[in-house]
């Protein structure tokens, strides 16, 4: 049972990284991800947000199954970061690689902490 809920929720965030990814490229006019970096920091936030629902009991393991590896694993991309962080150098934007490498991290360990904080303020 536990796989299934894992491959429902990377059904639901497959698709929805890849349109999130370009509707948001779309926008910008820049050689910076920010496709990427906005997928990666909304599952950043998702996944803190319901470890730390888990964590305060109010939220069940299957729900985390759903939502952590399945949605969130399929909706974040680690290897797309490295490669268009490794794009950026090779083609001379040495500020935005540093930048999004660097960026996506902080970013990210600071949208998994704050969604962690606010879960458990509310289920606390």
């Amino acid at each position: 049972m536990n796989w299934l809920l894992v491959i429902i929720g990377a059904m639901v965030g497959a698709p929805l990284r890849y349109l999130t990814d370009r509707t948001v490229q779309s926008r910008h006019d820049t050689v910076f991800p920010w496709g990427t970096f906005t997928v990666n920091m909304v599952g950043c936030l998702i996944l803190g947000l319901i470890t730390g629902a888990v964590a305060a009991g109010g939220v069940s393991s299957h729900v985390q199954l759903l939502l952590g590896p399945g949605l969130c694993g399929a909706l974040t991309t680690y290897s797309t970061l490295s490669y268009e962080t490794l794009r950026l150098a090779e083609e001379g934007a040495r500020f935005f690689a540093a930048t999004n490498a660097v960026g996506s991290i902080v970013a990210g360990l600071g949208a998994a902490f704050t969604g962690a904080a606010f879960a458990q303020a509310i289920w606390a």
